[in-house]
Protein backbone atom coordinates (compact mmCIF):
# COMPACT_ATOMS: atom_id res chain seq x y z
CA UNK A 1 0.00 0.00 0.00
CA UNK A 2 1.34 3.19 -1.27
CA UNK A 3 1.94 5.89 1.54
CA UNK A 4 -0.47 8.98 1.55
CA UNK A 5 1.08 12.28 0.10
CA UNK A 6 0.23 15.02 2.69
CA UNK A 7 1.08 18.11 1.26
CA UNK A 8 1.39 21.00 3.55
CA UNK A 9 1.89 24.65 2.92
CA UNK A 10 3.78 27.14 5.74
CA UNK A 11 3.37 30.95 4.48
CA UNK A 12 4.46 32.45 7.85
CA UNK A 13 6.28 32.62 10.92
CA UNK A 14 3.62 31.70 13.09
CA UNK A 15 1.87 29.38 10.91
CA UNK A 16 5.44 27.06 11.48
CA UNK A 17 4.86 26.91 14.91
CA UNK A 18 0.95 26.34 14.68
CA UNK A 19 1.46 23.16 12.47
CA UNK A 20 5.62 21.94 13.70
CA UNK A 21 4.24 19.02 15.87
CA UNK A 22 1.96 17.76 13.00
CA UNK A 23 4.61 17.90 10.58
CA UNK A 24 7.02 15.88 12.96
CA UNK A 25 4.07 13.30 13.18
CA UNK A 26 3.07 13.18 9.56
CA UNK A 27 6.97 12.52 8.39
CA UNK A 28 7.20 10.03 11.00
CA UNK A 29 4.02 8.02 10.03
CA UNK A 30 4.37 4.77 8.26
CA UNK A 31 1.07 5.47 6.31
CA UNK A 32 1.73 8.96 4.85
CA UNK A 33 4.54 11.32 3.30
CA UNK A 34 5.41 14.44 4.02
CA UNK A 35 5.41 17.31 0.95
CA UNK A 36 6.25 20.30 2.53
CA UNK A 37 5.86 23.88 0.56
CA UNK A 38 7.40 26.83 2.02
CA UNK A 39 5.76 30.30 1.16
CA UNK A 40 5.67 34.05 1.17
CA UNK A 41 6.63 35.74 4.38
CA UNK A 42 7.92 32.31 5.15
CA UNK A 43 11.13 33.13 3.11
CA UNK A 44 11.75 36.75 3.60
CA UNK A 45 14.77 37.52 6.24
CA UNK A 46 12.63 40.99 7.84
CA UNK A 47 10.03 38.40 8.76
CA UNK A 48 11.84 36.59 10.57
CA UNK A 49 13.25 33.77 8.10
CA UNK A 50 11.37 30.79 9.03
CA UNK A 51 12.77 29.14 6.46
CA UNK A 52 15.76 28.61 8.22
CA UNK A 53 14.26 27.37 11.39
CA UNK A 54 12.08 24.59 9.07
CA UNK A 55 15.42 22.81 7.29
CA UNK A 56 17.35 23.33 10.88
CA UNK A 57 14.59 21.16 12.66
CA UNK A 58 15.20 18.47 9.99
CA UNK A 59 12.30 19.16 7.00
CA UNK A 60 12.75 18.40 3.74
CA UNK A 61 11.39 21.21 1.16
CA UNK A 62 9.47 19.96 -1.16
CA UNK A 63 9.06 23.72 -2.85
CA UNK A 64 9.46 27.09 -2.36
CA UNK A 65 6.78 30.05 -3.43
CA UNK A 66 8.40 33.50 -3.22
CA UNK A 67 5.19 35.70 -3.93
CA UNK A 68 4.92 38.50 -1.44
CA UNK A 69 4.40 41.50 -3.17
CA UNK A 70 6.11 44.71 -1.38
CA UNK A 71 3.94 47.29 -0.08
CA UNK A 72 2.51 45.77 2.91
CA UNK A 73 -1.31 47.75 2.26
CA UNK A 74 -4.54 46.10 0.95
CA UNK A 75 -3.53 45.79 -2.37
CA UNK A 76 0.18 44.44 -1.95
CA UNK A 77 -2.33 41.78 0.14
CA UNK A 78 -4.89 40.90 -2.50
CA UNK A 79 -2.03 40.78 -5.09
CA UNK A 80 0.28 38.63 -3.49
CA UNK A 81 -2.94 36.04 -2.59
CA UNK A 82 -2.94 36.07 -6.38
CA UNK A 83 0.42 35.16 -7.46
CA UNK A 84 0.13 32.35 -4.55
CA UNK A 85 -2.72 31.22 -6.75
CA UNK A 86 -0.66 30.90 -9.80
CA UNK A 87 2.38 29.70 -7.72
CA UNK A 88 0.58 27.38 -5.52
CA UNK A 89 -1.24 25.94 -8.54
CA UNK A 90 2.10 24.64 -10.42
CA UNK A 91 3.36 23.22 -7.35
CA UNK A 92 0.14 20.59 -6.56
CA UNK A 93 0.38 19.86 -10.09
CA UNK A 94 3.78 19.00 -10.05
CA UNK A 95 3.19 17.06 -6.86
CA UNK A 96 0.22 15.66 -7.08
CA UNK A 97 -0.60 15.23 -2.97
CA UNK A 98 -3.25 13.44 -1.92
CA UNK A 99 -4.41 15.84 1.04
CA UNK A 100 -3.44 19.28 1.29
CA UNK A 101 -3.02 21.08 4.49
CA UNK A 102 -3.75 25.16 5.10
CA UNK A 103 -2.92 26.23 7.97
CA UNK A 104 -5.63 29.11 10.48
CA UNK A 105 -6.13 32.22 8.89
CA UNK A 106 -3.50 34.91 7.22
CA UNK A 107 -4.50 35.92 4.01
CA UNK A 108 -2.00 34.10 2.06
CA UNK A 109 -3.74 30.85 3.09
CA UNK A 110 -6.73 31.43 0.94
CA UNK A 111 -4.66 30.88 -1.98
CA UNK A 112 -3.49 27.34 -1.17
CA UNK A 113 -7.71 26.95 -0.52
CA UNK A 114 -8.32 28.38 -3.73
CA UNK A 115 -5.53 26.12 -5.73
CA UNK A 116 -6.15 22.66 -3.85
CA UNK A 117 -10.18 23.45 -4.69
CA UNK A 118 -10.05 24.40 -8.10
CA UNK A 119 -7.98 21.80 -8.46
CA UNK A 120 -9.88 19.12 -6.91
CA UNK A 121 -7.56 18.09 -4.48
CA UNK A 122 -8.93 17.53 -0.56
CA UNK A 123 -8.24 20.20 1.39
CA UNK A 124 -7.92 19.84 5.27
CA UNK A 125 -8.01 23.51 7.67
CA UNK A 126 -6.89 23.89 10.59
CA UNK A 127 -7.57 26.21 13.05
CA UNK A 128 -11.06 27.41 11.46
CA UNK A 129 -14.03 28.20 13.02
CA UNK A 130 -12.31 30.99 15.48
CA UNK A 131 -13.91 34.68 15.87
CA UNK A 132 -11.90 37.57 15.89
CA UNK A 133 -13.99 40.36 13.68
CA UNK A 134 -11.51 41.56 11.73
CA UNK A 135 -9.98 40.38 8.02
CA UNK A 136 -8.70 37.38 9.09
CA UNK A 137 -12.28 35.81 10.20
CA UNK A 138 -13.58 36.38 6.46
CA UNK A 139 -10.58 34.23 5.24
CA UNK A 140 -10.86 31.99 7.86
CA UNK A 141 -14.97 31.12 7.35
CA UNK A 142 -14.28 31.21 3.35
CA UNK A 143 -11.72 28.49 3.82
CA UNK A 144 -14.37 26.58 5.87
CA UNK A 145 -16.30 26.06 3.27
CA UNK A 146 -13.51 25.86 1.01
CA UNK A 147 -12.33 22.82 2.95
CA UNK A 148 -13.00 19.04 2.90
CA UNK A 149 -11.90 18.53 6.43
CA UNK A 150 -11.67 20.72 9.58
CA UNK A 151 -9.24 20.16 12.78
CA UNK A 152 -10.52 23.09 15.23
CA UNK A 153 -8.78 23.70 18.40
CA UNK A 154 -11.44 24.36 19.97
CA UNK A 155 -14.87 22.87 21.56
CA UNK A 156 -16.35 26.02 20.23
CA UNK A 157 -14.45 26.55 17.26
CA UNK A 158 -15.69 23.17 16.74
CA UNK A 159 -19.38 24.05 17.18
CA UNK A 160 -19.50 27.07 14.87
CA UNK A 161 -17.91 24.94 11.96
CA UNK A 162 -21.03 22.69 12.51
CA UNK A 163 -23.07 25.81 12.49
CA UNK A 164 -21.34 27.30 9.30
CA UNK A 165 -22.83 23.90 7.70
CA UNK A 166 -20.09 21.75 7.80
CA UNK A 167 -21.36 17.91 8.29
CA UNK A 168 -19.59 16.36 11.44
CA UNK A 169 -18.49 13.70 10.10
CA UNK A 170 -16.09 16.13 8.46
CA UNK A 171 -15.01 18.42 11.85
CA UNK A 172 -12.68 17.29 14.55
CA UNK A 173 -11.27 18.99 17.63
CA UNK A 174 -7.62 18.29 17.78
CA UNK A 175 -6.71 20.99 19.45
CA UNK A 176 -4.04 23.36 18.67
CA UNK A 177 -0.51 21.60 17.75
CA UNK A 178 1.00 25.09 18.63
CA UNK A 179 -0.03 23.74 22.52
CA UNK A 180 2.02 20.45 21.61
CA UNK A 181 5.42 22.86 21.72
CA UNK A 182 4.16 24.31 24.89
CA UNK A 183 3.74 21.31 26.88
CA UNK A 184 6.96 20.27 26.03
CA UNK A 185 8.00 23.61 27.35
CA UNK A 186 6.91 22.64 30.34
CA UNK A 187 9.40 19.50 30.54
CA UNK A 188 12.51 22.43 30.85
CA UNK A 189 10.71 25.60 31.40
CA UNK A 190 14.15 27.56 32.31
CA UNK A 191 15.67 30.22 30.27
CA UNK A 192 18.71 28.41 29.74
CA UNK A 193 20.32 30.53 27.20
CA UNK A 194 21.38 34.23 26.66
CA UNK A 195 18.79 36.03 24.27
CA UNK A 196 21.09 38.51 23.20
CA UNK A 197 23.99 36.18 22.26
CA UNK A 198 21.69 33.62 20.84
CA UNK A 199 19.13 36.08 18.51
CA UNK A 200 21.23 39.01 18.41
CA UNK A 201 18.30 42.25 17.91
CA UNK A 202 19.17 45.81 18.25
CA UNK A 203 18.72 48.22 21.15
CA UNK A 204 20.40 48.28 24.90
CA UNK A 205 20.89 44.43 26.52
CA UNK A 206 18.78 45.01 30.18
CA UNK A 207 19.63 42.67 32.71
CA UNK A 208 16.75 40.16 32.93
CA UNK A 209 17.78 38.42 36.23
CA UNK A 210 15.05 40.61 38.00
CA UNK A 211 12.17 39.73 35.56
CA UNK A 212 11.25 41.51 32.43
CA UNK A 213 7.76 41.43 29.89
CA UNK A 214 7.51 40.80 26.30
CA UNK A 215 6.11 42.86 23.62
CA UNK A 216 4.42 41.59 20.16
CA UNK A 217 2.25 43.73 18.62
CA UNK A 218 0.70 43.73 15.07
CA UNK A 219 -1.60 45.85 12.73
CA UNK A 220 -4.76 45.41 12.10
CA UNK A 221 -5.61 44.75 8.66
CA UNK A 222 -9.14 46.73 9.04
CA UNK A 223 -7.84 49.24 11.07
CA UNK A 224 -4.42 49.31 9.33
CA UNK A 225 -4.20 53.42 8.52
CA UNK A 226 -4.00 54.09 12.30
CA UNK A 227 -1.15 51.30 12.84
CA UNK A 228 1.40 54.04 13.47
CA UNK A 229 -0.62 55.55 16.29
CA UNK A 230 -1.46 52.22 17.52
CA UNK A 231 1.95 50.93 18.31
CA UNK A 232 2.75 54.78 19.58
CA UNK A 233 0.49 54.23 22.38
CA UNK A 234 2.56 50.84 23.51
CA UNK A 235 5.99 52.19 23.00
CA UNK A 236 5.31 55.00 24.87
CA UNK A 237 3.45 52.80 28.05
CA UNK A 238 6.56 50.54 28.40
CA UNK A 239 9.43 53.47 27.86
CA UNK A 240 9.25 54.18 31.16
CA UNK A 241 8.85 51.23 32.71
CA UNK A 242 11.28 50.30 35.61
CA UNK A 243 11.88 46.91 33.95
CA UNK A 244 12.85 45.32 30.74
CA UNK A 245 11.29 44.93 27.80
CA UNK A 246 11.86 41.94 25.02
CA UNK A 247 9.81 43.51 21.64
CA UNK A 248 9.32 41.34 18.65
CA UNK A 249 8.68 42.48 15.20
CA UNK A 250 5.50 42.52 13.77
CA UNK A 251 3.78 40.37 10.71
CA UNK A 252 3.78 41.25 6.92
CA UNK A 253 0.17 42.44 7.59
CA UNK A 254 -1.50 45.67 5.84
CA UNK A 255 -0.26 48.24 7.99
CA UNK A 256 3.15 46.49 8.79
CA UNK A 257 4.71 49.57 7.26
CA UNK A 258 3.23 52.00 10.04
CA UNK A 259 4.26 49.41 12.59
CA UNK A 260 7.95 48.99 11.49
CA UNK A 261 8.34 53.21 10.73
CA UNK A 262 6.54 53.91 14.23
CA UNK A 263 8.88 51.31 16.01
CA UNK A 264 12.25 52.90 14.13
CA UNK A 265 11.42 56.14 14.34
CA UNK A 266 10.62 55.84 18.30
CA UNK A 267 13.92 54.11 18.95
CA UNK A 268 15.72 56.46 17.23
CA UNK A 269 14.10 59.59 19.07
CA UNK A 270 14.45 58.07 22.17
CA UNK A 271 16.73 55.68 22.31
CA UNK A 272 15.17 53.43 24.91
CA UNK A 273 17.10 52.13 27.29
CA UNK A 274 14.87 49.43 28.56
CA UNK A 275 13.78 47.99 25.17
CA UNK A 276 15.59 45.28 23.10
CA UNK A 277 13.92 44.39 19.68
CA UNK A 278 13.84 41.34 18.11
CA UNK A 279 13.42 40.11 14.76
CA UNK A 280 12.48 36.13 15.52
CA UNK A 281 13.41 33.06 18.02
CA UNK A 282 12.97 29.48 17.48
CA UNK A 283 9.62 28.31 18.81
CA UNK A 284 10.73 26.58 21.90
CA UNK A 285 12.89 29.58 22.73
CA UNK A 286 10.43 31.79 22.19
CA UNK A 287 8.09 30.11 24.80
CA UNK A 288 10.36 30.01 27.25
CA UNK A 289 11.11 33.58 26.88
CA UNK A 290 7.02 34.08 27.53
CA UNK A 291 7.19 31.15 30.49
CA UNK A 292 9.46 33.01 32.12
CA UNK A 293 8.31 36.49 31.46
CA UNK A 294 5.89 38.58 33.94
CA UNK A 295 3.80 39.59 31.13
CA UNK A 296 2.74 39.65 27.16
CA UNK A 297 1.67 42.97 25.81
CA UNK A 298 0.03 43.62 22.43
CA UNK A 299 -2.43 41.41 19.85
CA UNK A 300 -1.01 38.70 18.86
CA UNK A 301 -2.96 34.87 19.41
CA UNK A 302 0.13 33.13 21.21
CA UNK A 303 -1.20 35.30 24.41
CA UNK A 304 -4.52 33.67 23.63
CA UNK A 305 -3.39 29.96 22.92
CA UNK A 306 -0.16 29.38 24.52
CA UNK A 307 0.16 31.82 27.13
CA UNK A 308 -3.48 30.11 28.06
CA UNK A 309 -1.64 26.66 28.54
CA UNK A 310 1.70 28.06 30.23
CA UNK A 311 0.06 30.62 32.45
CA UNK A 312 1.18 33.60 31.36
CA UNK A 313 -0.14 36.85 31.89
CA UNK A 314 -1.35 38.62 28.86
CA UNK A 315 -2.77 42.51 28.28
CA UNK A 316 -4.49 42.10 24.96
CA UNK A 317 -4.61 45.38 22.92
CA UNK A 318 -7.13 46.28 20.80
CA UNK A 319 -9.80 44.54 18.51
CA UNK A 320 -7.21 42.03 16.38
CA UNK A 321 -8.29 38.80 18.93
CA UNK A 322 -11.86 40.20 19.89
CA UNK A 323 -14.51 37.08 20.25
CA UNK A 324 -11.55 34.38 20.37
CA UNK A 325 -11.71 32.11 23.59
CA UNK A 326 -9.49 32.45 26.09
CA UNK A 327 -8.79 31.18 29.34
CA UNK A 328 -8.35 33.97 32.40
CA UNK A 329 -4.72 34.88 31.73
CA UNK A 330 -6.02 37.84 29.73
CA UNK A 331 -6.67 41.47 30.60
CA UNK A 332 -8.49 43.69 27.13
CA UNK A 333 -7.52 47.51 27.10
CA UNK A 334 -7.72 49.40 24.39
CA UNK A 335 -4.76 51.50 22.29
CA UNK A 336 -4.53 53.89 25.43
CA UNK A 337 -1.26 54.33 27.00
CA UNK A 338 -2.42 54.68 30.33
CA UNK A 339 -4.51 51.63 29.92
CA UNK A 340 -1.69 49.56 28.96
CA UNK A 341 0.55 50.52 31.78
CA UNK A 342 -2.56 50.53 34.29
CA UNK A 343 -2.71 46.66 33.29
CA UNK A 344 1.03 46.01 32.91
CA UNK A 345 1.18 47.14 36.37
CA UNK A 346 -1.61 44.71 37.30
CA UNK A 347 0.21 42.00 36.29
CA UNK A 348 3.04 42.33 38.01
CA UNK A 349 1.89 42.49 40.98
CA UNK A 350 -0.57 40.08 41.11
CA UNK A 351 0.03 36.33 40.73
CA UNK A 352 0.30 33.60 37.68
CA UNK A 353 -2.95 32.80 36.32
CA UNK A 354 -4.10 29.23 36.21
CA UNK A 355 -3.02 27.32 32.95
CA UNK A 356 -6.27 26.57 30.70
CA UNK A 357 -6.63 23.92 28.14
CA UNK A 358 -9.07 25.50 26.05
CA UNK A 359 -6.76 24.83 22.98
CA UNK A 360 -5.87 20.95 23.59
CA UNK A 361 -4.09 19.42 26.14
CA UNK A 362 -0.56 18.98 24.31
CA UNK A 363 -0.88 16.29 21.65
CA UNK A 364 -2.81 17.60 18.72
CA UNK A 365 0.03 16.64 16.08
CA UNK A 366 -0.48 13.26 16.86
CA UNK A 367 -4.25 13.19 16.70
CA UNK A 368 -3.89 15.23 13.41
CA UNK A 369 -1.35 12.53 11.36
CA UNK A 370 -3.53 9.58 12.77
CA UNK A 371 -6.94 11.19 11.14
CA UNK A 372 -4.80 11.83 8.40
CA UNK A 373 -3.89 8.52 7.13
CA UNK A 374 -7.44 7.10 7.86
CA UNK A 375 -10.30 9.84 6.47
CA UNK A 376 -11.70 9.20 2.65
CA UNK A 377 -10.34 11.14 0.50
CA UNK A 378 -13.48 12.07 -0.83
CA UNK A 379 -16.28 13.06 1.74
CA UNK A 380 -19.25 13.56 -0.36
CA UNK A 381 -21.41 16.17 1.32
CA UNK A 382 -25.31 15.42 1.61
CA UNK A 383 -27.53 17.77 0.32
CA UNK A 384 -30.62 18.79 1.38
CA UNK A 385 -33.79 21.04 0.00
Amino acid sequence: MSKRKICVVVTARPSYSRIKTALQAIKNHSNLELQLVVAASALLDRYGSAVNYITKDGFEISAKVFNVLEGENLTAAAKTTGIGILELSTVLDNLKPNMVITVADRFETMATAISASYMNIPLVHIQGGEVTGNIDEKVRHSITKLADYHFVASEGAKQRVLKLGEEKETVYNTGCPSIDLANQVLDNPKLDFNPYEKYGGVGFKPNLDSGYVVVMQHPVTTEYENSRNHINETLFAVKDLNIPVLWFWPNVDAGADGTSSGIRSFREKYNPKNIHFFKNMEGKDFLKVLYNSKCLIGNSSVGIRECAYLGVPVVNIGSRQNKRERGNNVTDVTYNRVEITESINYWLESDKPEKSEVYGGGNAGEKIADLLSTLPLRFHKTITY
